[in-house]
């Protein structure tokens, strides 16, 4: 390891701590995701956590060869089922007022090749188990961040042409601008980033649209929203009424649909991600929000499953805005990585809403939200959906239509 990425792990572990969860004193910090590949970067992480006053920092750790060989030779029930431990040991540290860090390292191709059915298996299971653990986190009763980490297998992926060494500099590069730790002071730049994300949701909520209507090659949909939606930025606040930035890096503003407005199709413009797996070129589409055809030239099979993982994943849970002309779009480079790719790109998400898009939503019960029209799953999808050739127009409940995006940007 260079002098140089140790000193950038230093800078990226602070604006973890610092703007990512922003740890206050005395909370405890659970890390997930922690790839033993990252080993360096998580040291200065736990570091920077504890300089900050945190009391505990637990690290889940995981091995991506571990990982594949489980899926090749575990017992085929294994997969059906989620330890009742790690239910248990996530709903523990909400309850202790944790802060969670999640890192995302491992390779779109992990899981290439193994069978559908374990996969989908232990999606649906690990998503039950985990649906208490999904509830506090979508209604910010803590504070937690996504992050990512240049893992070798993923960097060969974005970067093929060049040696593996090459691939990962080229990656950490692209990963810290992205987040803007080549700023003089990457934290401030990051209050100022998150300034201007929210005066543009402040703009879409004083529009209050009722639909917005999204036309591109492949694509003609329509989608309501929620009576009481909110646009927000990925910059939010807990239920003590601490500041976190949810995902770094971010681009996006985002809202809830109505769980039964969407009709028309969308086709995808990024690969997706998914269980190990990459979907592509595919094409979904709606009638009264539900999810009735799903077609794609690559992983039809898997985004098949991914669809019918419960009754909600049938339906939206997210709209989100990206501009084309966004940092990690004018990158060039296709991350096949939901964190970047999203942020690259106009998407919608398939599973689950997020209870603080809707008015009051944060104090709702489940029951609740499902009667207001917010979509319930146990999981949360997003898929690419923007280009420089979307055009989006807002309309209003008198039927006043506002352009909103054109040619891929605001209009707004």
């Amino acid at each position: 390891m260079t002098t140089n990425l140790q000193a950038n792990f230093e800078k990226y572990a602070e604006l973890i701590v610092r703007t990512g969860v922003n740890i206050q004193p005395g909370q405890e910090v659970f890390m997930a995701g922690a790839s033993i590949e990252m080993a360096e970067l998580i040291r200065a992480i736990a570091t920077k956590a504890y300089e900050a006053g945190a009391s505990n920092v637990h690290v889940d750790w995981v091995d991506d060869y571990l990982s594949r060989l489980k899926y090749e030779k575990a017992d085929e029930a294994i997969f059906g089922s989620f330890p009742s431990f790690e239910t248990m040991k996530r709903n523990h540290f909400v309850e202790r007022g944790a802060v969670f860090i999640s890192l995302t390292t491992s390779s779109p191709d992990l899981l290439k090749g193994i069978p559908s059915s374990r996969i989908s298996a232990f999606q649906k299971a690990s998503g039950e188990g985990l649906k208490e653990f999904r509830r506090a986190i979508q209604s910010d009763k803590v504070s937690w961040t996504v992050v990512a980490g240049a893992g070798k297998e993923w960097a060969k992926k974005v970067f093929p042409d060049v040696s593996e060494e090459v691939a990962v500099d080229m990656l950490w590069n692209a990963i810290f601008d992205s987040v803007r730790l080549h700023d003089a002071d990457p934290v401030s730049a990051w209050v100022k980033h998150n300034e201007t994300l929210h005066e543009k949701a402040e703009v879409l909520n004083a529009n209050k649209f009722r639909k917005l209507h999204y036309r591109a090659p492949g694509t003609d949909l329509t989608v309501e929203l929620h009576e009481k939606h909110i646009w927000v930025a990925a910059g939010s606040t807990n239920q003590k009424g601490f500041s976190f930035m949810a995902n770094m890096p971010t681009e996006e503003v985002f809202t809830v649909p109505l769980k039964t407005g969407t009709n028309g199709y969308v086709s995808s413009t990024k690969p997706l991600s998914y269980g190990g797996n990459i979907i592509d070129k595919f094409k979904i589409t709606f009638e009264n929000g539900r999810i009735v055809k799903a077609e794609a030239e690559e992983g039809e099979e898997i985004l098949q499953k991914l669809v019918d993982i419960d009754e909600g994943s049938h339906y939206l849970g997210e709209v989100a805005l990206v501009p084309h002309h966004s940092p990690i779009s004018e990158s060039g480079i296709l991350f096949y990585n939901t964190l970047f790719d999203e942020n690259a790109s106009n998407h919608l998400a398939i599973g689950s809403g997020y209870a603080f898009n809707v008015e009051g939503g944060k104090t709702m019960s489940a029951e609740e939200l499902e009667a207001h029209g917010v979509n319930a799953s146990i999981t949360h999808n997003d898929f690419m959906i923007g280009s420089a050739e979307m055009d989006i127009d807002g309309i209003k409940d008198d039927g006043t239509v506002v352009p909103v995006f054109r040619a891929g940007n605001w209009a707004i």
